[in-house]
């Protein structure tokens, strides 16, 4: 779904052109602001204490699932007076509306799909969680097609396509766990719910912000709306490529929980996540970094500076991906040994940075800037990130595998400029040969043994 959402984007920007698209990702990243922030915590708690105590519904559901309506109500209004506050008006605000509308539905969808995960049911879960993106793309396509693709109509189809998925969550809850009960909010309910949902509102708060504050003020801050759009085309890509990363990390989470009391075990995991995590987008970036225009194939209407520009924020945002590669997996250790606490204050001291900068950059650098402080939010919280590591965990940083990594990435730019340089080869031609040289450099730098390789084949 990923790669066709991207493509298909691509189009809608292509067609509506930066600013109209700008615009309406300065308005998704507001709305999804809101929504962290109305949203408690109460999705995860929810998934969480079901799979725990199947009588969690029937105690709890009777209070949840009115306030939960409610919240969504709720973040609607506070968007529009956010909206307002921040300067839109008119025909801006009833866009700001259904571009949230559409947001709000789909995350009360998610809301509603807590009981089929907690019940385990993972392939009923699998479904549900691409079908609104199916039907979105399905609608926004067959408007591409139809040559009916506008401003009003991309909108009107995210938000169709969003509440027609959520009628269809709630009816087939009441298929699957009999009828919903409901009932007027009880507030002694109310409190305790939101209580315990709190710890997981104030880390998704504080990561939902640091993802998009910038398209938001951006949009605000540069010269106009187009800016945001540069920034949103680059940025989708980076987004595709930490999917790597959002996959591989919550598989070592679990491991790291279960030997958080053996320090030794904890050691070689990391080094074993260390590799996996960060060897295959060693190879993306080189390539975003050398070969990085050829993302943008379908902007036909952007003219060369446009395209020069989204190019320099998409190199600066994969420097961020290249941060996230050799650090994401210790945020992953130190939130499975329940260092959660400490890392929300990093987080925080990040938020500070990243407004601090777009408040004094973004004015006169516009997307570029906004590329830069994320870039320099990510260096901070990962030194953070090591930091705490060495004080807190009591496992060592292998700092021989980071130097190892740093080394194999910085011969594989080397022979990518040699190659270059030296040939006059097509995108992809080039793109394979290097995939093909990287493999030597991985074993020449230790990263690959082949006894590893071997101990991976079925016996």
């Amino acid at each position: 779904m990923k790669p066709g959402w991207i493509l298909l984007e691509n189009l809608v920007q292509n067609r509506l052109g930066h600013a109209t698209f700008g615009l309406i990702a300065a308005f998704t990243s507001l709305a999804v602001v809101v929504a962290v922030f109305t949203d408690l915590g109460l999705t995860q708690y929810t998934v969480q204490q079901l799979a725990a105590d199947p009588r969690f519904a029937e105690r709890n559901f009777p209070t949840l699932l009115p306030l939960r309506a409610l919240l969504t109500a709720v973040a609607l209004a506070v968007l529009l007076a956010l909206g307002a506050a921040l300067g839109y008006h008119g025909a801006q605000l009833g866009l700001l509306a259904a571009v949230g509308g559409s947001l709000l539905l789909t995350q009360y969808g998610q809301f509603l799909r807590g009981p089929v995960q907690a019940r385990q049911h993972f392939n009923t879960d699998a479904l549900l969680s691409v079908f609104e993106k199916l039907l979105a793309l399905g609608l926004v396509a067959a408007l591409l097609v139809g040559g009916g693709l506008a401003l009003r109509s991309y909108v009107g189809a995210r938000l169709a396509a969003a509440a027609f998925t959520a009628v269809l969550f709630l009816g087939l809850l009441r298929r699957l766990f009999g009828p919903l009960p409901h009932r007027r909010l009880h507030w002694p309910v109310v409190r305790q719910l939101v209580r315990g949902s709190w710890p997981f509102a104030f880390m998704t708060v504080l990561y939902g912000i640091n993802e998009r504050v910038d398209m938001v003020l951006l949009e605000r801050l540069a010269a106009g709306p187009a800016e945001a759009g540069y920034y949103a085309a680059a940025y989708r890509w980076l987004d595709a490529s930490l999917m790597y990363s959002w996959t591989v990390l919550p598989l070592f989470f679990a491991r790291f929980a279960h030997a958080s009391a053996r320090p030794r075990e904890l050691r070689q995991l990391l080094w074993v996540g260390q590799r996996v995590s960060a060897v295959p987008l060693l190879l993306l970036v080189a390539f975003v970094l050398f070969r990085g225009e050829v993302l943008f194939w379908q902007f036909s209407h952007s003219t060369a500076p446009e395209l020069a520009r989204m190019v320099l924020c998409l190199k600066l945002l994969f420097l961020n991906a290249l941060v996230q590669a050799f650090f994401a997996i210790y945020s992953t250790l130190l939130t499975s040994t329940s260092h959660q606490r400490v890392m929300s204050w990093l987080a925080v001291l990040s938020i500070a940075l990243n407004i601090s900068l777009n408040l004094w950059l973004l004015p006169r650098y516009g997307a570029v800037a906004a590329a830069a402080n994320t870039l320099a939010s990510a260096v901070l919280v990962s030194g953070g990130y090591v930091w705490l590591v060495v004080r807190r965990t009591g496992v060592a940083v292998p700092w021989h595998l980071l130097a190892r990594l740093a080394l194999a990435f910085g011969l594989l730019c080397g022979a990518w400029y040699a190659v270059q340089a030296s040939l006059r080869l097509s995108w992809w031609l080039e793109a394979g040969l290097m995939g093909v040289v990287f493999i030597p450099i991985l074993f020449g730098t230790r990263l690959v043994s082949w006894r590893e390789l071997r101990q991976l084949r079925p016996r």
